[in-house]
């Protein structure tokens, strides 16, 4: 029954994906967009001789990287479990997700050092197919970034930083171009830049915790393990747990382990209902994934609730 139950969804899924209202069609959508800025500003970088085009156009290269990285994490993500990946491939959008937030910090580091340069060498500002650039970077990436905004994926929304990351920058070379016509003061362009890639980072900083939260097999963050210990301790014939793990599969996919005490004597049909109820209640605590071992009071087991190592205390030779 459960099997046939996954099949069906695993189908309606594949089936979603054909729309572009879904992450994949809107991934690919930005992916093509983001190739025609990249070409629009490269071609208008050779024709202008305009250095912050071109250096726009390698920051656009980085957002095609890391929208065809999460684009392809999410197709790895639908793949089905089998027996070398037993919990399937979610993990791909995770390292993606790091990926990306990671290569957002590294790209601050190097404004940041561009700005440094630019306060020391104030450089005047280009021509008009630089505003042209911008112009049409700005749109496309807010465009972009508004139908991408509301996805709860970390994936996704590591892919977004980097298309908001790129509307920003592009806001600030129009701004800061209008801004040194009217003042003259040069200094404008370099002081935008520095506080756009703080903000960028400081998201990206946050993304990459998520993600190696994640990647840690740590507390997912909307789950309080104390709740979950009192709420299974409450349910009628359980008497103690214990080696309780809690931890996400992807964001979203939260699984448990642990191991309940109950009263020895009872059947297995009768363990069944305390199961049932277990599960149940761990759905409403927004944790599907769940594996209980059920012993009695007997088995020899470590007595914290969270497994203090990894050491249990039989031994091979005691079976």
């Amino acid at each position: 029954m459960y099997h046939h139950h996954n099949h069906n969804h695993h189908h309606h899924h594949h089936h979603d994906v054909v729309h572009s209202h879904t992450p994949i069609g809107k991934m690919k959508l930005a992916f093509f967009l983001t190739l025609i800025i990249l070409l629009a500003e490269v071609i208008g970088g050779f024709i202008s001789h305009s250095l912050a085009l071109l250096s726009d156009a390698g920051h656009v290269l980085t957002d095609i990287a890391a929208i065809g990285l999460s684009w392809y994490a999410l197709h790895q993500g639908e793949k089905p479990a089998n027996q070398n990946m037993t919990f399937g491939y979610h993990r791909a959008g995770i390292l993606a997700a790091l990926i990306n937030g990671i290569s957002l910090i590294i790209i601050t580091l190097f404004i940041l050092w561009e700005a440094v340069q630019r306060f020391q060498h104030p450089q005047p500002v280009e021509s008009t197919w630089m505003f042209i650039g911008a112009g049409v970077g700005l749109l496309v990436n807010v465009f972009l970034g508004l139908g991408l905004r509301h996805e709860e994926n970390i994936n996704v929304r590591s892919a977004v930083l980097h298309i908001l990351g790129d509307a920003a920058a592009s806001a600030g070379v129009i701004l800061g171009g209008l801004m040194i016509a009217l003042t003259g003061w040069t200094m404008i362009d370099p002081i935008l830049s520095v506080v756009i890639a703080l903000l960028i980072a400081f998201g990206a900083w946050r993304i990459v915790k998520q993600t190696v939260v994640i990647l840690m097999e740590g507390t997912p963050a909307d789950v309080e393990i104390s709740n979950v210990i009192d709420e299974i301790r409450s349910i009628h014939g359980v008497f103690d747990v214990h080696d309780m793990h809690v931890w996400s599969i992807t964001s979203g996919k939260n699984a448990l382990s642990c191991h309940v005490v109950l009263d020895g004597a009872i059947t297995i049909k009768d363990s069944q209902s305390i199961l049932r109820e277990i599960e149940l209640r761990l759905i409403h605590l927004g944790i599907g994934h769940v594996t209980i071992q059920m012993e009695d009071a007997d088995h020899p087991h470590d007595d914290s609730v969270l497994c203090r190592n990894n050491e249990h205390h039989i031994h091979p030779h005691e079976h």
